[in-house]
């Protein structure tokens, strides 16, 4: 089965009396104020492929066009120019009765204000679309009744919807997408309507039933926050076009111009960056067999106060330059009896929220392991809050936090040791320029 759910391919759409005359012009490079005169460029050449499985949100603000380029997505609104395909038929070209069997086995919408039929109950309104395909009554109701227990409203399955709260509204909308089968969703603002709370609920239900049922998910939204927490992708519109596309860390991270950066200055940054996205090389690092000679040269070239003991790439532990000293000045040559395996690692997927809290507990860098401990960054604080404040940060060093007394106490013998050095040395010197 191909892994492409549906794909755009320079979509135009013109409102107005001479719509073709303005793609027309469109093409030839006019703006969408130029061609006013012609009509107005709802949309104006949007390609953008979607894969199965995943959530695509197309978001920006009112009249960017993302509304329009969903209803020609399962052919509400015909494109003035372009093509749509779903699972390779293409909707563009489809005949009345061809549209109506994508609509019934491939396309589902859910829309903002809930769309139920008041005088059905719950459950009737789950298993409509079913009966529009002429299902038998018992098995969509069966099937409609599973997924209404997936969406948390099983027990209200005979109640009617004025007897139930905007969320359960909703969610017996979504309920009844999910139980006609249908691959693609395409959702149309359909949190927008609800309070905060309700929706971030939504949100988080919504994830949890993609990743359970595989459906592919088409997403509208003017909420860059809802944007960025649910899509796998994102396409961002401006003026009838799509100005950037990429996952929300791409966003986030490597906006394409100003309108995007401006856009995405107040995301909350934790909920969608991962470690692997502000992770630094971990240049820090000594295998097990160097030795503690080979920690303390490593220590010394890297000017860190510690460092990732590793074997064949995975990580065993932290060695400290105290504990380096240590170990140099009672003549053990060992690393193992060194290491501090007591070190807090983090996954690459592990959001920043996740992991904020961790970084204040450890004094060294957080090691990112992956599923096989193998160590393939680390995030030095100095970094985690550059990310969090979006600054640019650079930076190899391991700070190591230590009790000022035990520090005095440590190295006060070796700086004894240079102090008595530095007369005698001094005298040679003299004694070398009399002669």
């Amino acid at each position: 089965m191909s892994e492409i759910a549906l794909e755009a391919h320079n979509l135009y759409k013109v409102f107005g009396r001479n719509p073709q005359q303005a793609v027309k012009r469109l093409k030839a490079g006019e703006t969408r104020t130029d061609v006013l005169d012609a009509g107005t460029a709802a949309v104006i050449d949007a390609s953008f492929t979607v894969r199965r499985g995943e959530i695509f949100v197309i978001m920006g603000l009112s009249g960017s066009g993302k509304s329009t380029i969903i209803r020609m997505l399962n052919g509400l609104l015909t494109p003035t120019d372009g093509e749509v395909l779903v699972q390779g038929r293409s909707v563009t070209e489809a005949s009345a009765a061809e549209l109506r069997d994508i609509r019934r086995k491939s396309v589902a919408m859910v829309f903002q204000h809930f769309a139920l039929l008041p005088h059905r109950t719950v459950i009737d309104n789950a298993a409509y679309a079913l009966e529009i395909q002429g299902v038998p009554a018992a098995e969509r109701l069966k099937r409609a009744r599973e997924i209404l227990g997936k969406v948390g409203l099983d027990q209200w399955a005979d109640s009617y919807p004025d007897e139930l709260s905007g969320g359960m509204r909703q969610r017996v909308g979504l309920a009844r997408a999910l139980t006609a089968g249908s691959d693609i969703l395409l959702m149309d603002e359909a949190f927008s309507a609800l309070d905060p709370l309700i929706r971030r609920e939504m949100q988080e239900q919504l994830i949890e039933l993609q990743q359970e049922l595989g459906r592919t998910i088409i997403f509208i939204t003017h909420d860059l926050n809802e944007a960025m927490f649910l899509g796998d992708r994102i396409a961002v519109m401006r003026d009838g076009r799509i100005v950037q596309q990429g996952t929300p860390e791409e966003i986030l991270t490597d906006p394409a111009n100003d309108y995007v950066a401006q856009f995405v200055q107040d995301v909350d940054r934790t909920r969608v960056l991962t470690a692997s996205a502000v992770m630094e090389p971990p240049h820090a690092t000594t295998p097990i067999s160097a030795g503690v000679r080979g920690a303390l040269r490593t220590l010394r070239e890297q000017q860190s106060s510690a460092v990732f003991a590793v074997e064949s790439r995975k990580l065993i532990g932290v060695v400290t330059d105290r504990a380096v000293i240590r170990a140099v000045k009672a003549g053990n040559t060992d690393v193992r009896g060194i290491v501090d395996t007591n070190v807090l690692t983090v996954g690459p997927d592990d959001l920043l929220t996740d992991i904020v809290e961790r970084a204040v507990e450890t004094p060294v860098p957080l090691a990112v392991v992956d599923d096989k401990r193998r160590l393939i960054g680390v995030i030095p604080r100095v970094t985690l809050l550059a990310a969090l404040g979006n600054v640019p940060a650079t930076t190899r060093e391991m700070p190591i936090i230590q009790t000022p007394i035990d520090m005095v106490a440590e190295f006060t013998p070796l700086v004894d040791q240079v102090a008595d050095a530095a007369p005698a040395a001094a005298g040679s010197a003299r004694e070398g320029g009399d002669r």
